[in-house]
């Protein structure tokens, strides 16, 4: 998992409004990067960070008792970032959260550790707030970027398995035929695959048959 911070001076909100940022999601592969090089080409008054979740550590911390689940890795992570831009000094007088979990029990969470600071917690934020667009077009391209420059933590599998993973989401046909081509019968998949999520576990259950 990616998580990401884009910020401005409010001063020209409008003329950031003007660089064309939109939901990640809505956007083409190549809009993305076209646009993560126009944040890349202002960073003299646009600033931006990612926090990435390895998939080991994901699993890890959703398996530990009691569970460390995704939404307090994405509070803790989103927590974390607002924290380093305060730490470098920036001014924050606005926050703008896209949510996980309920919006205003994370908006009272936020605004008990970044008291003074107006903050808006909104569902689908990154398809209304410039600030957020372009967080997400960082999370998203930062995430590409790391599929596909990814090193597996099993070097035997270098150059013998395919690093096209689809969008991870269990409704492309491309990660689905990813994942029908890479299941080992005994260890399930590489480090790369998240074991706490459901459709692995659940196809596991139905595909794997161990007896100790």
């Amino acid at each position: 998992m990616v998580y990401a911070v884009c910020y401005y001076p409010a001063s020209r909100h409008e003329e950031f409004k003007t660089l064309g940022f939109d939901d990640s999601k809505k956007l083409t592969e190549e809009r993305r990067v076209d646009l993560s090089k126009i944040i890349q080409q202002n960073l003299d008054w646009v600033g931006w960070a990612v926090h990435v979740i390895s998939p080991e550590d994901i699993s890890s911390n959703m398996f530990s008792r009691p569970p460390y689940n995704l939404n307090e890795m994405a509070h803790n992570s989103t927590m974390q970032l607002i924290r380093n831009v305060l730490n470098a000094k920036i001014n924050l007088t606005e926050i703008f959260v896209d949510p996980v979990g309920p919006s205003q029990s994370y908006k009272a969470k936020l605004s008990r550790y970044f008291p003074g600071i107006e903050i808006t917690v909104e569902p689908h934020a990154d398809a209304k707030y410039a600030s957020v667009s372009a967080a997400s077009i960082c999370a998203k391209v930062t995430r590409d970027q790391v599929l596909q420059y990814w090193i597996w933590s099993e070097p035997e599998l270098e150059d013998k398995v395919s690093k096209s993973f689809g969008s991870g989401y269990p409704s492309d046909p491309n990660t689905v035929k990813w994942l029908d081509e890479n299941e080992d019968p005994f260890f399930g998949f590489p480090s790369l695959i998240r074991f706490s999520w459901k459709t692995i576990s659940h196809r596991m259950d139905n595909t794997l048959d161990v007896e100790w």
